[in-house]
């Protein structure tokens, strides 16, 4: 090995320093805890590239990675590189030390600069491997980055899109607008299919510009919108169309089950998610779910999950309060095979479509509604009729319902194949990081079989 690779102590790598109690200005610079950002402020007090460690608690040893101005708050530490070393470099070796296994204190986790500053890790002093290293994982790192971005784009555009037809009811605002004004109900029609371009949503004006062809058939589309409004018990909505109980579109509603005695002794098997998972399209914490055995999984005749599963929070949560969430999988994402457990329903609809589904229940009004349903029960949470009771709003044509499922499970099913491929490359990340800080493998070849595995 050569002689650039050294065993040094922490402090002869980077310096701490302590963070400081959150200041009470508003801003945008990110204020840092042990939890990622807290929130946001006018004032920082360390600038350029920071490494984040949480110091206190449940998040001790979390470590995080900022080029931009920032406030690092007293529940967290400090590092900033010492000459000699990358920053970004410095914050992969501290993050590959999981420095939680080193908090002192079992009932308050607890790091200090002290305890840190002692420990060791194997390192090297040359500063063109470092940057090979940075450049390898920050590549795939950029990627993963990339397709959280990307996800975050496709996911607000179909938002956009639902809010536009089934909150707005902009097509028929549009046709409403210029029959008021004299016009014809040609011209009507194609003020319903310009209400996109009318309006100036950032999010659809970038789907004309991407996907012209979907832009085009959700055009024509509106135009098939009504022309008038009419009351109902949720306010105008488009003449003809209905408010009925979800319960009426539902062909599955049914929550999962765990084993008697629980799933605490079950270290492996067929993963079981919970509520704590329920976070959004794509989104899933891994090292969150617990396990069922195989036995027990093949023998279920409930809450196994299907590809675009509409799955819904059930309960939990402070008494006297009750936030439902939403999610959907699929496409192998998270697993290729996996249930639900007691806290979360499962549900689907040939009527209404899966996609539809996702976003009217994740639409405020309805979580509002089962909010307020779920915070009324003894134990936070909502049942079957609660769910079955909901009201929404059908519309009459099944040309509208069956274009907008079209165009929006092609999103969900990108966003998912998205994720998967940012697990893939996770996995990729984490089997090569040691190995690049131990030195263990020739850098010569990497980045280009590298570049070749992220493409």
């Amino acid at each position: 090995m050569s002689s650039d690779w050294k065993t040094l102590t922490l402090s002869e790598i980077v310096d701490f320093g302590n963070g400081k109690a959150r200041p009470k200005t508003e801003g945008n610079i990110p204020i840092y805890g042990g939890n990622g950002i807290l929130g946001y402020s006018g004032d920082s007090n360390y600038q350029d590239e920071t490494i984040i460690i949480g110091r206190v608690g449940a998040y001790c040893g979390a470590t995080y990675f900022e080029i931009n101005p920032i406030w690092v708050s007293d529940n967290a530490l400090s590092a900033k590189a010492k000459e000699g070393f990358i920053a970004k470099y410095a914050y992969y070796v501290l993050k590959s030390k999981n420095l939680n296994q080193y908090a002192q204190g079992s009932s308050h986790p607890l790091l200090t600069q002290g305890l840190l500053n002692k420990l060791e890790a194997y390192v090297t002093t040359n500063l063109e491997v470092q940057e090979k290293i940075v450049s390898i994982i920050g590549e795939i790192e950029d990627k993963i980055g990339l397709n959280a971005q990307t996800n975050q784009t496709l996911e607000a555009i179909a938002q956009a899109l639902f809010k536009s037809w089934f909150v707005d009811f902009d097509p028929v605002k549009a046709k409403i607008a210029v029959l008021e004004s004299g016009g014809s109900a040609e011209d009507a029609e194609l003020a319903a299919m310009n209400v996109i371009s009318s309006k100036n949503l950032d999010e659809l004006t970038e789907l004309k510009q991407a996907k012209p062809e979907d832009y085009r058939t959700l055009s024509q589309t509106a135009a098939l919108f009504p022309s008038s409004l009419q009351e109902s018990e949720l306010g105008s909505i488009p003449k003809g169309w209905n408010i009925e109980p979800l319960g009426d579109h539902l062909d599955v509603l049914q929550t999962g089950s765990r084993p008697k005695g629980g799933v605490g002794g079950i270290k492996e098997g067929v993963p079981s998610v919970g509520a704590e998972n329920i976070i959004g399209v794509g989104n899933y914490k891994y090292g969150k779910e617990k396990f069922v055995s195989r036995e027990f999984f093949d023998k279920l005749k409930r809450g196994v999950v299907e590809d675009f599963d509409f799955l819904l929070y059930k309960d939990g949560g402070k008494p006297g309060e009750f936030k439902p969430r939403v999610s959907m999988f699929g496409c192998g994402f998270p697993y290729s095979e996996f249930a639900i457990n007691e806290h979360v329903f499962r549900m689907r609809s040939k009527s209404l479509g899966q996609a539809f589904l996702y976003f009217q229940i994740g639409h405020q009004r309805v979580l509002d509604e089962l909010a307020n349903r779920g915070g009324k029960a003894a134990i936070p949470g909502i049942n079957q009729t609660d769910v079955k009771t909901v009201p929404i709003i059908i519309p009459d044509s099944l040309e509208v319902l069956s274009s907008f499922n079209k165009f929006a499970l092609k999103v969900i099913e990108s966003i998912l194949k998205k994720s998967n491929e940012s697990c893939r490359l996770a996995d990729l990340r984490d089997a090569l990081l040691p190995k690049l800080l131990s030195g263990e493998i020739d850098l010569s070849t990497l980045n280009e079989e590298t570049s070749e595995v992220i493409a």
